[in-house]
């Protein structure tokens, strides 16, 4: 009942929600405590992606996304989308199916940070263990709630790209963090919109 409920109210459109009964969804404590544990999880993950940008900024100069946008072109790194998480006919499973997957895809590309930046394996690998850990926290939810779990093609491949030089792996690196931020934002922004339903 929780998840046609939930799936009622996210068909909706955004002002017939003000007087729909909400009572369910909001009194459903579990619910709730996992949406305030992974914002919080979502925040603490961003302020380490923040803290590997400011190392690579440091190490290699590369500070400003503007400045190397010609680069990305040749590189040919491809953002992780969370088209699921804006649409007007957003529906929970979707949109948490493409953050589990998008999670995944940063998890298996943030090892390039281990050969760039091995004096910082420590803040990849607690990154990595984070981002699986979120994951893992969003597919047991989906099961919690009954939500079919989709499997969206992996962007895998278009992340990481073979690197033709030192320079291009540096600022390959550069957006992945980049695009990470973004998508964090993304997951955020769709988490904190359930909470206040």
């Amino acid at each position: 009942t929780l998840v046609l409920l939930l799936g009622m109210l996210l068909w909706a459109p955004w002002r017939a929600l003000h007087g729909a009964p909400l009572a369910e969804l909001s009194g459903d404590q579990d619910f709730q405590l996992f949406l305030q544990k992974n914002l919080e999880f979502i925040r603490k993950i961003k302020g380490d992606v923040a803290a590997l940008q400011r190392v690579v900024c440091d190490t290699f100069q590369l500070c400003k996304e503007e400045e190397l946008l010609l680069v990305r072109q040749d590189l040919g790194i491809a953002q992780v989308l969370l088209e699921q998480c804006h649409r007007r006919t957003f529906q929970v499973e979707a949109c948490f199916s493409q953050i589990r997957d998008g999670l995944r895809t940063y998890h298996g590309s943030l090892t390039v940070f281990l050969e760039l930046l091995p004096g910082h394996a420590g803040l990849v690998e607690t990154l990595q263990l984070d981002t699986a850990n979120l994951s893992s926290n969003i597919q047991q939810q989906m099961e919690d709630l009954g939500l079919a779990t989709v499997t969206y093609p992996t962007e895998s491949r278009g992340l990481l790209p073979a690197f033709s030089s030192r320079f291009h792996h540096q600022v390959g690196g550069f957006f992945i963090l980049a695009n990470f931020q973004r998508f964090l934002e993304t997951a955020y922004r769709a988490l904190r919109h359930l909470a206040h339903l």
